[in-house]
């Protein structure tokens, strides 16, 4: 190996890439590449931008269905919801950002991922977002949570659009690698639906929105590798980001939306100016030429590797069609936006770069799109945990627990968190976080219809085991819209875990992904786009593996959404499906007897389905005050939130067919509590017999106490402990 070429695999290292991935660069370049194309290689191939580990298992991932108008390859998902219109929705990760710099990483998350939207015609009209942090006690943990929920409200705040929804845990396993998932939600006309395929040759490239700085260089890099002891060295690759201008580039690009100037737009997202320009050349099957010394710069004598491969914030690529530049400037330059005609279209199907007047890039683009590489890498499944019987457990002292897990940090109120959030902005959020409901609901502006949207994953039961995890996670989404009132159509994912190169963290996401399926496939229920995030570990300690699941369901009549804050004294409390006391992973017994183990609840498909549709229909007859869906906690904390909403205490009986600690607190899957008039409660339980889903009635309404079984905790300090926990937690923050 000669020294040039020795200098050359060093370098490429330092950016990522293996030395089977240099070797296949000299391949197809047949030279060594300079500096500019050995940076586009590098963030191309990362695993961010290329899926070089995890293309070969999304495909088994069902991606069509009868609502389904566009799934996974474009800038978010697209499905059908009637009357001409369609819901763009995305769900993507910015854990690495956000754990170097909290604010701007979570703020840039949530700008990203409503460009992911926006581009493709839709106004953002919700966002959620899901959050993972370490223990309450490590020292990192509280900063980053003030940083991270400041960062979210402060951006989506200024744009305008509500956050309505999503999730927070608290584990040990995220102390050195947090997660933030942000989830966006738009409507768009179906007749004005924008894609990224960049047709036709001799086009105008135009650049619109923020001008192009030093920040974010390398990110996608930086998120494609696992932390160390230089973390915060990494600093300086955490974009900044600009709110204000994120709102004026989503009125201007809708705006310009509605001229027909436009062939195809893309945001700088990962890679910036890079990704855009290659995958919109990639899919329209074009070569692309950009002079360099036309792209907006903030910052002097920036190099085309430097322009090439910022991640600055608001910034979009557009393909405009042919003498259509004057109306595309106009409306930037009016919404005071950098606006700049950077290049155009070839027949080349290279990327040609000019910068000063030389060239300093001219590479093939098919290896840098779907002819990147895609491993098939070694993986080896979890070892199966054994189920614990009900009758292993500890005898329960009921009111501790129950008092213990509602003031737990994964179960304590998140008010302090969402109360900094701009929920109801739009003036269309029916119910959003706190709001008593299973799921968001956000109406459909100028219509009878609304949206729900849920964010779900439970991250101890994927630990134990992948696969039924990964079902458990896409049917509890699928049961928290079903509990609203909507019909559940279809799913974005944020797949987070950590290195891949190592077999048994590969058979995490491998299994989770198979587990997803089963359950995507059963439910009827596809997913349309999504984000894998990997390497999410530091010191070679994982992340839990954490496959979050965003899901959006569809109701005609916005007048029927459904919550749990309904209910009356004197109604009836109907649990549906069965209870076999299932502890195994449960939280109980992480937080009551401080120990996870125990294989997790299986997901019995074909009763999820059978006791969903019974729970829809009940729903549309108005047979229903109250639904809530059985999930942490069990009976006992389902219940328990129930009176919290309502304002109103009830009575929860025990079970002597089973011990408290596994009737109250057992997590088995596929169960619903019901809250109807005592009168009618006879007729639901018969009726949901005749449909073969079991029933039984286990309490009733009414008092000013929680009671289960024969011990009861007064409402009002039951309020004050779950209330209490985050904000005494924050108070030093």
């Amino acid at each position: 190996m000669s020294e040039e070429r020795l200098t050359d695999l060093c370098h490429a290292q330092e950016l990522g890439l293996s030395q089977s991935e240099w070797e296949i660069i000299l391949k197809r370049l047949g030279r060594h590449p300079n500096e500019t194309e050995l940076g586009i290689f590098s963030v191309m191939w990362s695993e961010h931008c290329s899926y070089k580990s995890s293309r070969r298992h999304l495909r088994k991932l069902p991606t069509t269905g009868e609502c389904v108008i566009c799934g996974p390859g474009e800038n978010a998902g697209v499905i059908d919801i009637g009357d001409g219109l369609a819901c763009i929705f995305k769900m993507e990760s910015h854990n690495h950002p956000s754990y170097i710099e909290p604010y701007q990483g979570a703020a840039t998350g949530v700008g990203g991922i409503m460009r992911d939207v926006f581009t493709m015609g839709a106004r953002p009209v919700a966002l959620l977002n899901a959050l993972r942090f370490g223990a309450p006690e490590h020292p990192k943990t509280r900063p980053l949570v003030s940083g991270v929920v400041a960062g979210i409200g402060g951006y989506g705040n200024c744009v305008g659009v509500p956050t309505v929804g999503g999730e927070t845990n608290f584990h040990a396993g995220y102390n050195g690698n947090i997660l933030v998932n942000a989830m966006c939600v738009g409507i768009a006309e179906q007749k004005n639906i924008f894609y990224s395929a960049a047709k036709g040759t001799g086009n105008p490239v135009l650049y619109v929105g923020a001008k192009t700085g030093r920040d974010g260089i390398h990110g996608a890099t930086m998120a494609s590798a696992e932390f160390d002891d230089q973390t915060e060295a990494k600093r300086p690759t955490v974009q900044v980001g600009d709110p204000f201008t994120e709102k004026r580039l989503i009125e201007a690009c809708l705006e310009l939306m509605q001229t027909g100037c436009i062939i195809a737009i893309q945001d700088m997202g990962a890679a910036g100016l890079t990704s855009s320009s290659i995958e919109m050349a990639d899919k329209g099957g074009v070569g692309i030429a950009l002079d360099l010394d036309c792209v907006p710069q903030r910052e002097i004598n920036m190099t085309p590797v430097e322009m090439m491969l910022s991640e600055s914030q608001e910034r979009m690529l557009i393909v405009l069609r042919q003498g259509q530049e004057a109306i595309a400037q106009e409306i930037f330059e009016r919404w005071e936006l950098d606006v700049a005609l950077i290049g155009s279209t070839t027949d080349t199907g290279r990327m040609v770069l000019n910068h000063k007047g030389e060239t300093v890039c001219d590479i093939p683009i098919a290896p840098l799109g779907d002819d990147a590489p895609n491993y098939d890498r070694p993986w080896k499944d979890s070892p199966k945990q054994d189920a614990i019987s009900p009758d292993e457990v500890e005898p329960c002292d009921v009111a501790k627990a129950l008092l213990t897990l509602m003031q737990s940090p994964d179960m304590a109120s998140k008010r302090w968190i969402w109360e900094q959030y701009d929920r109801h902005v739009m003036a269309d959020t029916i119910k959003a976080s706190g709001g008593a409901a299973d799921a968001a609901i956000v109406r459909v502006h100028g219509t009878d219809k609304a949206l729900a949207i849920s964010s779900d994953c439970t991250p101890r039961y994927v630990a134990a085991d992948p696969f039924e995890g990964g079902k458990q996670a896409v049917a509890e989404c699928w049961r928290n819209l079903i509990a609203t009132g909507a019909k559940p159509l279809a799913v974005t994912d944020c797949l987070n875990f950590g290195n891949p190169e190592r077999p048994e963290i590969m058979g995490q996401l491998v299994r989770a992904i198979e587990g997803m399926a089963e359950a995507c496939t059963a439910l009827e229920f596809p997913v349309v786009s999504g984000n894998v995030s990997l390497y999410n570990e530091t010191a070679g300690v994982a992340i839990p593996p954490t496959p979050a699941i965003g899901g959006v369901g569809l109701m005609l009549d916005a007048g029927g959404a459904m919550g749990f804050d309904s209910a009356c004294a004197d109604d009836a409390l109907i649990l549906l499906g069965q209870s076999t006391g299932w502890l195994g992973s449960s939280l109980y017994l992480r937080e009551v007897e401080g120990r996870e183990a125990g294989a997790p609840p299986p997901v019995n498909l074909q009763m999820e389905r059978l006791t969903g549709a019974f729970v829809s229909n009940a729903i549309q007859a108005g047979q229903l005050r109250a639904v809530h869906d059985l999930s942490d906690g069990g009976l006992g904390c389902a219940a328990a939130e129930i009176a919290l909403a309502s304002g109103c205490g009830l009575h929860a009986y025990a079970n002597p067919a089973l011990p408290d600690a596994a009737w109250f607190f057992g997590e088995d899957q596929g169960r619903y509590l019901l809250v109807v008039d005592a009168d009618q409660a006879s007729r639901i339980i018969e009726d949901a017999k005749a449909a073969g889903v079991h029933a039984e009635h286990v309490g009733s309404m009414g008092g000013d106490a929680v009671r289960l079984g024969d011990v009861s905790l007064p409402l009002d300090f039951l309020r004050q402990k779950h209330e209490s926990w985050l904000p005494d937690y924050m108070e030093d923050a």
